[in-house]
């Protein structure tokens, strides 16, 4: 596997490893939290869609939301 020496700022640094999991790597953290979320791609569009829409996703953001959190208690 290739891998790639990245440099960001100490602020980021904390915030990063403030969201690490225990045994987790700062790849497997980085790959946790950009998966979590979802891709912007999926809200293109979102003016098109009905009420019932708009409730279902919200849903399953905020399902999401709660997953990630809870994994950092």
């Amino acid at each position: 596997m290739a891998s790639k020496t990245i440099t960001v700022k100490e602020e980021a640094y904390l915030a990063l490893k403030s969201l690490q999991l225990e045994g987790e790597s700062f790849s497997d953290t980085i790959l946790r939290i950009s998966n979590s979320f979802g891709n912007l791609k999926d809200f293109w569009g979102a003016g098109t869609k009905s009420s019932k829409e708009y409730e279902t996703e919200l849903a399953e953001i905020e399902q999401r939301r709660l997953n990630f959190f809870q994994g950092r208690q």
